[in-house]
C-alpha cells in the first residue's frame, strides 16, 4: 500500500479547558513521537493561497484520541504551515459547550470545519446566519435543508469491510500464535449512531465474505467515547467470550481496547489513524479515516473557487478518504494474508468488488 507518514501533533488538550488555540506548527517536531497517521500519497495536496486566512476546527469531542480528531488536527497543522491562521475548539462531548464554541468560531473565521455529530442544529443555525463563511461538516451528511453546510461523507464501509476480512483471516489461521479454535471476533463501538453502526455492519460483512460461519460479537459504550476503562472492560468481555480479535470504533475509549489486547495477549484492530504500534504485536491493522488530508483537499477547493456550498462530498478508498493500514514495526500477519487483503483492496478500487453501504 502506497503511503507516507504524517505526524499528528496532539498538544492543546488541557484538562479543565473546553477550548484552546495555539501555534501547533511550532510544536510539530516536539510531538513527532505522539502518533502517526498513514496517508495515501495522493491524499494530501499542497494548499496554496491560504496566507492569513482564519480557519477554525470545532469538534464535538476532544483531541488526544490518537485517531479521528487528531487526524483532523493534522490537516489543520498543514493549513497553518501553508500560511493560514488556525484555531481548534474542543467541546468534550458537552452540548452546551459546543453551542458556545460554534458561536465563538463564527465570530472570527473565514472557513469553519466542524465535527458536529449529535450537535447539528447549532452548526446549521450559525451557517445560516453567516452565509459568506464556507462551512464543512465532517464525517456525515448533516441534512441541511437550507444548503448552507457542505458535508464530508466517508465510505467507512469500504475500509471496515477490509478490517473484517483481516479479522476473519486471523481468527481462522491456527499458525498465528494466540488465536483460538473459535471462529469468533468482536467489535467495540462508542455508541449506536449510524456512523459507528456502518463500521460494524461492514466489518461483519467483510468477515463473512471470508468465512460465512464466523460469529461477530458487538458491544457499544453508550456514548462513553472518552472512557478508556469502559472500552477496556468491553474488550475483555469479548475476549472472555471467545473473540481473539476485537475491532475498536470508539475514539479515545478505544485505546482501552488496544490495552486489553496486550493484556490478554490477543489481537485488536485500530481505527481512524495508524494505531498498529501503540501496542506492538497486538494491533495488526488499522482502519484509516483520513480526516486531515480531506480537510486539506476541501480547503484547496475553497481557495481555487471550485467549492460548492451545500454539497455532500464522498471519500472512499479510491479517493484517499479511507483505507486499511497494515504498516507496523512488529508484524503479525503472514505475507499471504497481506497479499489477500491487498487484492480485495484493489478490487474495491477497480469496482469489481462493491461493498454494501449501511442504510439506517
Amino acid at each position: 500500500m502506497r503511503r507516507i507518514a504524517l505526524v499528528v501533533a496532539v498538544g492543546c488538550f488541557v484538562p479543565g479547558l473546553s477550548a484552546c488555540s495555539k501555534d501547533r506548527a511550532a510544536d510539530s517536531a516536539a510531538s513527532s513521537a505522539e502518533s502517526v497517521v498513514a496517508m495515501d500519497t495522493a491524499a494530501s495536496p499542497a494548499v496554496a493561497g491560504l496566507k492569513d486566512r482564519k480557519i477554525v476546527y470545532v469538534i464535538n469531542g476532544a483531541l488526544g484520541d490518537k485517531g479521528f480528531y487528531d487526524s483532523g488536527q493534522a490537516g489543520m497543522d498543514a493549513l497553518r504551515a501553508a500560511g493560514a491562521k488556525t484555531r481548534t475548539l474542543e467541546a468534550n462531548f458537552d452540548a452546551a459547550k459546543f453551542q458556545n464554541l460554534v458561536d465563538a468560531a463564527f465570530e472570527d473565521a473565514d472557513i469553519v470545519f466542524a465535527i458536529a455529530y449529535g450537535f447539528e442544529d447549532p452548526l446549521k443555525a450559525a451557517a445560516k446566519a453567516h452565509p459568506n463563511i464556507p462551512v464543512v461538516n465532517i464525517d456525515f451528511d448533516i441534512k441541511d435543508a437550507d444548503a448552507n453546510v457542505t458535508s464530508v461523507d466517508f465510505v467507512e464501509e469500504e475500509s471496515a469491510f477490509l478490517a473484517g476480512a483481516a479479522a476473519a483471516l486471523v481468527t481462522t489461521d491456527a499458525s498465528i500464535k494466540g488465536t483460538n479454535p473459535d471462529k469468533t471476533i468482536g467489535v467495540v463501538g462508542g455508541d449506536s449512531d449510524p456512523v459507528t453502526t456502518s463500521f460494524m455492519f461492514a466489518y461483519e460483512n467483510g468477515a463473512k465474505s471470508i468465512d460465512p460461519s464466523i460469529k461477530v460479537d458487538r458491544k457499544t459504550l453508550g456514548g462513553a467515547w472518552d472512557d478508556q476503562a469502559k472500552g477496556k472492560q468491553a474488550a475483555e468481555q469479548l475476549y472472555d467470550s471467545g473473540s481473539d480479535v476485537v475491532f475498536q470504533v470508539a475514539a479515545a475509549a478505544g485505546l482501552g481496547v488496544l490495552q486489553a489486547a496486550k493484556d490478554r495477549n490477543l489481537f485488536a484492530i485500530g481505527v481512524d489513524a495508524n494505531q498498529n504500534d501503540l501496542q506492538p504485536g497486538h494491533v495488526f491493522a488499522s482502519d484509516i479515516k483520513n480526516v486531515g488530508a480531506t480537510i486539506e483537499k476541501v480547503a484547496a477547493t475553497i481557495v481555487d473557487g471550485t467549492f460548492v456550498r451545500g454539497k455532500v462530498l464522498t471519500f472512499g478508498i479510491k479517493d484517499g478518504g479511507v483505507d486499511l493500514d497494515l504498516t507496523a514495526a512488529t508484524k503479525v500477519l503472514p505475507v499471504a494474508t497481506e497479499t489477500k487483503l491487498e487484492g480485495l483492496r484493489e478490487q474495491i478500487i477497480d469496482g469489481s468488488l462493491v461493498v454494501q453501504r449501511y442504510q439506517p
